[in-house]
């Protein structure tokens, strides 16, 4: 826990996601951890506005970028990890249980020839599996609960939760999405809080509770005293209960059905058609969760 990585949040807010650039500042070697690449829904242009912002940084920084890592399949936002390795030439990486998602998703787009085997990464990490971020120790713990392939990266002394804790204000990630469970959370979360007390954990979302302007940097200590979910919630049951009352009232992220096929093929957008043109798919009454008023 002495290794102390330098790390920059970059905040999306119209997804509410924070993107990281974790450096070791012995070497100058970085990591980018769940880029964003921008998607408006209403017209649909995309961009690289959030990609390009964190490379100009490693760029002034003088960073050279050692990974481009992914929590898991994001259903909110679409993944810049495919621009990001066009540009720097790092490889990407995700949990290899991502195959158990794509494999899912595959059925829910009727993609039949499209490979779920995880070879749109050049990495697929297993639980306890190590890496090196610089001369800085990077280990990974499977977070699942959220999704079925959620991973934590525990770089130094930092974690990379995203969807699993927010910051204390906010609580812990919903865990009704297809493979979620909020029991199988309450048990990710469990392992995150046995790190050192001392641990940084950062987060992937900022909700801005109360209009607070946008956090993602808590301790393991905090957490385990301040969190909503956590403090209150002291055993499994108390947990699972509250989580999924809560599930119940939320509808599903606007962007779900946009995302997860951009997502679970290495945030590669689909193949432009003979008229040069890329399309999304759109499967419709396959989720629940609709607000009609």
């Amino acid at each position: 826990m002495t290794q102390k990585p330098e790390v920059t949040g970059f905040f999306d807010p119209r997804t509410w996601s924070i993107q990281y650039v974790v450096a070791d500042p012995a070497t100058m070697a970085c990591a980018i951890v769940d880029p964003v690449r921008d998607f408006d829904e209403k017209s649909g242009q995309t961009a690289t506005i959030n990609a390009d912002r964190m490379l100009e940084f490693v760029r002034e920084r003088g960073y050279t970028v050692a990974w481009i890592l992914d929590t898991h399949p994001h259903a909110d936002h679409f993944s810049a990890a495919h621009y990001l390795k066009a540009q720097t030439g790092a490889p990407t990486a995700i949990g290899e249980r991502v195959k158990d998602v794509q494999k899912l998703w595959k059925g829910f787009y009727n993609w039949p020839d499209f490979p779920a085997d995880g070879s749109q990464w050049d990495r697929l990490f297993a639980d306890g599996d190590t890496f090196k971020v610089g001369d800085i120790d990077a280990r990974v713990m499977f977070s699942p609960g959220h999704t079925l392939a959620s991973i934590t990266y525990v770089i130094g002394d930092a974690a990379f939760v995203h969807d699993t804790l927010f910051m204390p204000d906010s609580g812990t990630a919903r865990a009704d999405f297809p493979g979620g469970s909020a029991r199988v959370l309450w048990k990710s979360i469990q392992a995150i809080l046995a790190l050192p007390d001392e641990t940084r954990i950062f987060t992937g979302h900022d909700y801005q509770p109360g209009g607070r302007e946008p956090r993602w940097e808590s301790t393991v200590a905090e957490q385990k005293a301040e969190n909503i979910h956590m403090a209150r919630c002291r055993s499994e049951e108390a947990f699972v209960a509250i989580r999924e009352a809560r599930d119940r009232s939320l509808a599903m992220p606007k962007l779900i059905l946009h995302s997860l096929q951009i997502n679970t093929n290495g945030g590669r957008l689909p193949e432009p058609e003979s008229n040069g043109i890329s399309y999304l798919k759109i499967p419709l009454d396959l989720l629940k969760g609709a607000v009609w008023d």
